[in-house]
């Protein structure tokens, strides 16, 4: 990363086309079976430890002043990885955005952060089909319940990268996108939806 600071790539390329691919590429070794359990969970803590490491810079490498949003991002039930969702929320919070991140361990943990405040959106990253029922009835009940009637909900992660037609049904909006296109992507649509409003 130092190296390619030092050719002049921003965090924002670092991370979009350096640690991104290379978490994809050992989440694919690892279900190939060319990295074993503990090798995997090393790389994978590294990287995620670049990403705190470079968080603040990475933050005042393009500073946008607040837009007055709030965004939920949590993981689905029991993940047991959300380097990803960190650095969505990373670029979320550089764009403007107050995030609001969970791990949740269970559907109960899930359904406490969902509706622990006023949230102008919320994403959910899913990496497995575990519990795709769950949030199939679980969400447009949440949804329903919310503080805001005008809840946007979007869900992303590794499954709307291999199998989207699984994440339909699912009463959220399937992204599968980089986190700066997501970030656009979700910042546009709550712009026409203020306009429309007004």
């Amino acid at each position: 990363m130092f190296a390619w600071q030092r050719q002049g790539q921003s965090l924002a390329d670092i991370y979009v086309q350096g640690i991104a691919p290379c978490a994809r590429l050992f989440g694919e070794w690892w279900c190939s079976d060319k990295l074993d359990f503990a090798m995997t969970t090393i790389a994978s803590t590294r990287l995620q430890q670049l990403l705190h490491d470079f968080s603040t810079e990475f933050l005042q490498e393009a500073p946008q002043t607040r837009n007055g949003w709030s965004l939920l991002l949590l993981t689905e039930p029991g993940a047991q990885h959300s380097m990803g969702l960190f650095m969505l929320s990373e670029f979320f919070k550089r764009a403007g955005w107050t995030v609001a991140m969970g791990v949740p361990q269970d559907v109960t943990e899930f359904q406490r952060l969902f509706q622990s405040d006023w949230f102008d959106a919320a994403g959910i990253s899913v990496s497995t089909d575990r519990h795709l029922d769950t949030l199939r009835t679980l969400l447009p009940q949440l949804r329903d319940n919310s503080d805001n009637l005008n809840l946007r909900v979007f869900v992303g992660g590794p499954m709307a990268f291999v199998a989207p037609e699984r994440l339909q049904g699912l009463a959220a909006q399937v992204l599968a996108e980089d986190a700066p296109t997501t970030v656009t992507h979700i910042t546009q649509a709550m712009l026409a939806a203020a306009v429309s409003a007004s």
